[in-house]
Formats: structure tokens, sequence, C-alpha cells
């Protein structure tokens, strides 16, 4: 079972180090726009002295060339997983793959399919769209797994569909995790820990239910352990 990604939801480092200084273990934290923007490569490689693993995500969309110099930069990096947006299409994201694995192997590159903020109604109104919500993500992971990438972003209602439809080992990680007294802020495709891996969901990403706890270190260990199983809640 894959420890449960904390999302740092913050934009200083000093916010940073004193949140992650609250953990007396290795932790998987995901690093956001804000965040990179923020204070660039160097909050990379000083988390990764703290000695956690890190999730870039940058979401990466653009031509071809652009993502794979961007990408060349970032397989510098001592991370452990990145993406890309799989609306950018299958060459973008083979370009991608070849950039990244090229300067970290063993790290895994996935790919956005829909932002967990989207809902049936505004992928038919506003990306006039032919396929239904799942259709389009199913639709984007093909595309990923044949670009050669690892897996993709999704919610986890779609992470069972997305490995009936790909191969067994193909990644799902899975944003828009709340435990149900929790509020869903932007989300709208939101489920609890126990659901999310009764979907079959690889790896959860929490952010503010763990973030803005009153005690972050216990809320991420009852996520944790409702993800491992050892409890229901």
């Amino acid at each position: 079972m894959n420890t449960p990604i904390i999302a740092l939801d913050f934009r200083e480092y000093e916010t940073v180090k004193e949140f992650l200084g609250q953990f007396d273990e290795k932790l998987f934290v995901k690093v956001g726009l804000e965040l990179y923007l923020s204070n660039g490569p160097k909050i990379v490689e000083e988390i990764r002295q703290m000695g956690h693993d890190i999730f870039l995500d940058l979401k990466l969309y653009d031509i071809p060339n652009t993502v794979g110099k961007a990408m060349e930069g970032i397989g510098r990096l001592d991370i452990q997983m990145t993406n890309v947006h799989a609306q950018g299409g299958t060459a973008m994201m083979k370009r991608a793959v070849e950039s990244f694995k090229d300067g970290n192997p063993d790290g895994k590159l996935i790919a956005v399919t829909q932002l967990t903020s989207m809902s049936d109604e505004m992928v038919a109104r506003e990306q006039q769209s032919v396929l239904t919500l799942t259709e389009s993500v199913v639709h984007y992971s093909a595309l990923a797994q044949n670009a050669g990438l690892d897996g993709v972003v999704a919610s986890p209602l779609e992470a069972e569909i997305i490995h009936e439809k790909t191969h067994s080992d193909f990644l799902t990680v899975t944003p828009g995790i709340r435990l149900e007294e929790d509020s869903n802020d932007d989300q709208v495709r939101v489920v609890t820990p126990e659901d999310a891996k009764k979907m079959k969901s690889d790896y959860i990403v929490v952010g503010r239910s763990i973030t803005q706890a009153e005690n972050p270190v216990d809320k991420y260990n009852k996520i944790k352990s409702i993800w491992e199983g050892s409890t229901v809640g």
C-alpha cells in the first residue's frame, strides 16, 4: 500500500519547514505551482534533504519541444514523480517521457486527465466534448499509456475503470480526498480515503484536510490508517 501524498498547499519555505518538522517519519509530499514558483528548484533540494519523497505537480502543457526542454531540467531534480497534462497530446507526452527518464530513469511520469474541479456539465458545456467526463478520462488515460507514461492523475471515481482499460501496473494518483467532516472547497469529485481504496486508487493526494488541521500529525495518521485498512475511521 502506497503512503498517502500530502499536498503542501503553502507558499513560503519557512511554513513548509515548520509543517514538516512536526513529523518524525518519511513522507511523500506534493509540491505544486504556488510553492515551486515562489521558491524555485531550491524547495525540492530542501525537502529532499529532510528525507521526504516528492511529487512535483506542475502539469506541463505546451508544444512538444518546450515541454521536452522543461522536462530535461526537471529530470535533473531529485524527485520521485512529476506530471504533464494529457490534453497536450501524444507527441508532447512522448517527448516528456524521453526527456524526463533520460535524467531520472526511476522517476514516475504521469498525466493529468481531467481536474477534480471539473464536472460532467462543465466538460459538455465548456470543453464542448461529445464524451462524458468518465469517457474523457479513460480516453486520456489510454493516450498516456500508449505514450509510455507510468500513470495518470484522476478522480478516485475513475480509478477502477482506468485499471480495466489499461494494464495492471498503470498508476492512478487520485486527489480530491477528504474525510467526511472536512470541507470540499473547490473540489467537485470528492471521496473519503476508505472509498478511494475500494475504488482501486494507487495513491491518494490529501491537502487541506491535513495541512489545515488543528493537529496535522494526528490527521495524517488517521487518514493513513484508514488508507492502509487498519481502521475504518
